[in-house]
């Protein structure tokens, strides 16, 4: 299928089991799911509305493993922003996405007008807590980024995530528009009269 040039690509990044296709899943579909299922990489599409046309906001989730580097490179070639995930549950998890960062760096080059957005997920289970919401906002600060704390679990701060996102965009006017009911289950011909997420 060729690529169109009005598809604006994000690409979620994390170790395993921190939660990306949650939160993917939480913005799409406005579902939750507790059972863990690796991912290798799965493709998301969503209608937005971008310069006042319609256009496809493209969510990439990726693998958690390091096996696939290739494909790492690949979607950060390609991306236009990137979502970084770790759990406030695991210290480990923040570790393992610095790697990511610096790939992302090294094949983009300047980062100033590349979104970014550092995301501590799992921000309901408090009593499991390894990081705070300031040790995310250091290491996002370290990487000159924005930071959100989220839950796809309660479904906090998830659609709040995506149009930070789009709203860090410096090229293009994007933003998330859901019809009045919040519904994620709009027709095509609906989405394209309304310009609504669906």
């Amino acid at each position: 299928m060729p690529e169109q040039s009005n598809d604006y690509r994000v690409v979620v990044f994390g170790a395993g089991g921190v939660g990306k296709s949650s939160l993917v899943l939480r913005f799409v579909k406005g579902t939750f799911r507790d059972a863990y299922i690796p991912t290798i990489e799965d493709t998301y599409r969503q209608v937005i509305s971008c310069n006042k046309n319609v256009c496809t906001l493209q969510i990439t989730d990726t693998t958690g493993s390091h096996q696939f580097p290739a494909m790492q490179r690949l979607s950060i070639t390609k991306g236009h922003a990137f979502i970084l995930v770790y759990s406030v549950t695991s210290r480990q998890s923040l570790e393992e996405l610095k790697p990511i960062w610096e790939m992302i760096l090294s094949i983009k080059g300047e980062l100033k007008d590349v979104p970014i957005i550092l995301v501590g997920n799992k921000c309901d289970e408090n009593e499991n807590r390894e990081l705070t919401q300031q040790d995310g906002e250091a290491q996002a600060r370290r990487w000159v980024c924005n930071f959100i704390e989220t839950s796809a679990k309660t479904n906090h701060n998830v659609s709040e995530l995506f149009q930070e996102l789009l709203t860090l965009e410096k090229n293009r006017n994007m933003s998330l528009q859901l019809d009045s009911k919040g519904s994620s289950r709009s027709s095509t011909k609906k989405v394209k009269e309304k310009c609504v997420v669906v």
